[in-house]
C-alpha cells in the first residue's frame, strides 16, 4: 500500500512539474511573440489599406519592404473626433486601435442609431489621407464595419477627394459563408463600387446595395450579392451608420471645406 501511495505521489508530482513546464512555455512564447504579431498585423493592414487607395495590386506579390515604403511615402493616417470631425492630436494614428476604444466605456458610447449592430462606437476614429508625388491628395480611406449574417465585417471604404465617388471597398475581415456573403471579396463583385456615389445632392446618404437592377445601374446603386440577402444588408447598414452623423459625417463635412491637407 504504502509502496502505491510512493508511486501515484511520484506520478503527481511528475504531472504537475509538466503542466508547470509547459505553461512557462506556453506564457513565455506568447510573450515573446506578441511584438511580432502585432507587427504583423499592422503590415497587413496597410496592404489592405494600400490595396483600396490603388496603390498595390491584390492579385500581385509584394514584399513587407514594399508594403512599408508605399506606405510611408504615400498614406497619412490621422485620428479624428467623429463627434466634432477634427484632428485628435497627441495620438499615434498607425498604432491607434479603434477596435479595443470602442469597448471601453470611457472611450466610446451605445450609439443612438446603431443600424449596423456594432454595439458601441469609439469616441475617435481613424483616417486614412493618400496623397501622390506632389503631396496631392488623391484618396480618402474610412474603415468602416458592421454586422452581416454572421459576422461582424470590417472593410476599408476609398473614396476620391470630393468624399462622395467611391474608389474601393475592400473588406478584409469577415466570416460570413462562403460562395454566398464570402462574395464581398469577390474582385468582380468589388469592381462594381468603382465610381458610385455615395450621398444624393441634398447630402443624404444615397448608396444602395439593391436587387433592383434599375438602382443598380444608377450611380447610387450597386447589385446585392446573390442568395445573401443578409450579408448584402450588412454591406448597407454599415454604409449608411458610418456615412451618417454618428459615423464620419462631421470629418466629411469639415473635409469638403478645406480640410483636407
Amino acid at each position: 500500500m504504502a509502496k502505491n501511495k510512493e508511486s501515484f505521489a511520484r506520478t503527481l508530482f511528475i504531472v504537475v512539474g509538466l503542466c508547470l513546464i509547459c505553461s512557462i512555455f506556453v506564457s513565455t512564447a506568447a510573450v515573446l511573440l506578441k511584438p511580432t504579431q502585432q507587427e504583423n498585423k499592422l503590415l497587413d493592414k496597410q496592404k489592405y489599406i494600400l490595396e483600396a487607395a490603388n496603390l498595390i495590386d491584390s492579385k500581385s506579390q509584394v514584399t513587407k519592404q514594399e508594403i512599408l515604403d508605399t506606405y510611408e511615402k504615400f498614406v497619412e493616417a490621422k485620428v479624428i473626433n467623429l463627434k466634432t470631425g477634427d484632428e485628435v492630436t497627441g495620438v499615434n494614428a498607425d498604432t491607434f486601435d479603434q477596435q479595443k476604444a470602442s469597448r471601453d466605456p470611457e472611450t466610446s458610447s451605445v450609439p443612438e442609431h446603431d443600424i449596423a449592430s456594432i454595439k458601441r462606437v469609439a469616441d475617435n476614429a481613424v483616417v486614412y489621407l493618400v496623397h501622390d508625388e506632389a503631396g496631392k491628395v488623391t484618396s480618402v480611406i474610412l474603415p468602416v464595419h458592421g454586422y452581416g449574417l454572421w459576422s461582424t465585417m470590417y472593410a476599408f471604404l476609398a473614396v476620391e477627394p470630393d468624399l462622395n465617388t467611391v474608389q474601393n471597398l475592400v473588406y478584409y475581415s469577415q466570416g460570413e459563408t462562403p460562395g454566398l456573403g464570402g462574395e464581398v471579396e469577390n474582385p468582380v463583385w468589388k469592381a462594381k463600387w468603382k465610381g458610385k456615389k455615395l450621398f444624393d445632392e441634398q447630402g443624404n446618404v444615397a448608396i444602395s446595395v439593391t436587387k433592383n437592377p434599375a438602382i443598380a445601374e444608377t450611380p447610387y446603386g450597386v447589385d446585392a450579392l446573390s442568395g445573401a440577402t443578409l450579408t448584402s444588408n450588412g454591406v448597407q447598414h454599415s454604409l449608411t451608420f458610418w456615412l451618417g452623423e454618428e459615423g464620419f459625417a462631421n470629418f466629411i463635412k469639415k473635409a469638403r471645406n478645406g480640410g483636407l491637407s
